[in-house]
């Protein structure tokens, strides 16, 4: 009822507004000319039947922290999401996922408040239209209709490790708490602290090709990174292959550019300016762009004055 009435004075401003989670994939290109919310719903619930455990979780909680808190409770399965920054409530938006492993695997549904008529409601996983790196939540037309306020996870008892990425070969017989660390590892290794180096993750998806287009690039290249989808014939591409094949590793372009030790991300090396940012990853797309004939699309959300716009 609570959130009920801020929206309903939300809406007499007429100012346009975003929600926000911790703001991790997220970049401002200049100041935003209306309202910004931070999800603060917190709180845990856990169910079970014969197959599966239930857990509810809030949207302003911590999505890596659910992943420990569940752990600890012998509850396996996330552990391949290890680390992705951000909420439970942002969790669905993009759809995160990593090693082989993705939000909608073990969602059953989200629960929102559809703003049009005031009332909590869920929707159920089928429906979110989850695919890679988006989902309902992220179409243009639906942005300002709902605002996450719990997601509901079912994650099967029967646990059966994911292992099919190439870095995580050597881990059968491995319990989930390994492989968590494990996952955690490698992206400590790949990824910089944000609070250390100003970055958003992975700026950009990985492209998806199709398997004429991936055989004539192997034909070019050695050690092409690639894997099958369920599309047919489809092959994802890993986009910091593409971007360190164009020549964009280690860029600096002013205070940002892309990081030495992993070209996906894009990194504010000390009072970058947006526009800055903005430029070096225009530069990778660019490059990228001439040398393959792939447009990379960005992961992170980018938001001017008025609202979220392109790259």
């Amino acid at each position: 009822a609570m959130l009920g009435m801020v929206f309903k004075k939300i809406k007499e401003t007429g100012l346009p507004f975003i929600v926000l989670g911790e703001g991790s994939d997220v970049l401002f290109t200049e100041n935003f000319n209306g309202i910004v919310l931070i999800n603060r719903l917190l709180g845990y619930e856990f169910a079970e039947d014969a197959n599966f455990h239930f857990v509810k979780l809030q949207a302003g909680e911590n999505f890596d922290h659910a992943i420990r808190t569940c752990l600890s409770r012998g509850i396996y399965g996330l552990e391949n999401l290890a680390l992705i920054p951000g909420t439970a409530g942002a969790a669905p938006v993009q759809n995160i996922g990593a090693y082989g492993s993705s939000f909608s695997d073990f969602c059953r549904y989200v629960e929102v408040l559809d703003l049009e008529n005031n009332k909590l409601s869920r929707i159920k996983a089928e429906d979110c239209e989850f695919g890679y790196r988006t989902s309902i939540f992220k179409k243009h037309e639906n942005i300002g209709k709902y605002i996450i306020t719990a997601v509901e996870l079912r994650i099967p008892k029967k646990w059966k490790p994911n292992l099919n990425y190439a870095s995580l070969e050597g881990l059968s017989g491995a319990g989930a708490a390994d492989i968590y660390q494990r996952i955690s590892d490698i992206r400590k290794s790949k990824l910089p602290d944000p609070h250390v180096i100003g970055n958003a993750g992975s700026f950009f998806k990985n492209p998806t090709v199709d398997g004429d287009f991936y055989k004539k690039l192997v034909s070019e290249y050695e050690n092409v990174p690639g894997y099958f989808t369920e599309g047919e014939g489809m092959v994802k591409l890993a986009a910091g292959w593409l971007i360190e094949k164009a020549g964009c590793k280690g860029l600096r372009m002013g205070n940002a550019g892309t990081y030495d030790k992993q070209s996906l991300i894009v990194v504010n090396h000390g009072g970058a300016t947006p526009a800055e940012v903005v430029n070096a990853a225009r530069h990778v797309r660019s490059q990228v762009l001439d040398k393959f004939g792939i447009e990379l699309v960005p992961e992170v959300r980018i938001f001017g004055r008025d609202g979220e716009c392109a790259l």
